[in-house]
C-alpha cells in the first residue's frame, strides 16, 4: 500500500474491528518494534532516533499498566509492577543510551506479547466455535 492515506484508513479500520485481546497483541507487537528499531539507531549512533523510538516504548508501557484492571485476576499486580520495572528500565536506557538494557527489556517482553497472542488466538477460537455450535 503506497497510498498514505489509504494505509492510515486500514490501520484505523484494523483498530476499530480488533476484539481486546487483538489489540493488546498489537500493542505488544509495536512495543517490540520500537524497542527493536531502538536497538538498532543506537548501535549506528543515532540518539535522536532512538529517544524516539524509546519514548514511543515508554507510553506504550504506560497505556498497558494503565488499562490493566488489578482486581481482574491474581497475577494483574504483579504484571503491574513488571510494567513499572520496565518502565524505569526504559527510562534508564534512554538517558544512558544503553542498548544492552533495551535488549533485556525486549526479552522480557516477547514471552508476554507470544503468550497473550496465544491467548488471544484461543480466545478467538473458543468465540468462533461457539458462535458455529
Amino acid at each position: 500500500m503506497t497510498n498514505p492515506s489509504m494505509r492510515a484508513r486500514y490501520i484505523a479500520d484494523t483498530v476499530n474491528t480488533a476484539s481486546p485481546g487483538q489489540l493488546l497483541v498489537m500493542l505488544y507487537d509495536r512495543l517490540v518494534l520500537d524497542l527493536t528499531r531502538a536497538e538498532e539507531a543506537l548501535g549506528r549512533g543515532d540518539r535522536e532516533a532512538a529517544a524516539q523510538q524509546l519514548m514511543h516504548a515508554q507510553d506504550i508501557i504506560i497505556e498497558l499498566r494503565s488499562s490493566l484492571k488489578t482486581d481482574g485476576w491474581d497475577g494483574a499486580a504483579g504484571l503491574a509492577e513488571l510494567y513499572g520495572f520496565l518502565l524505569t528500565q526504559l527510562i534508564q536506557a534512554n538517558v544512558r543510551r544503553d542498548a544492552a538494557q533495551v535488549a533485556s527489556c525486549r526479552a522480557l517482553i516477547e514471552p508476554l506479547r507470544d503468550a497473550w497472542r496465544a491467548a488471544a488466538a484461543e480466545a478467538s477460537s473458543l468465540a468462533a466455535a461457539a458462535r458455529v455450535a
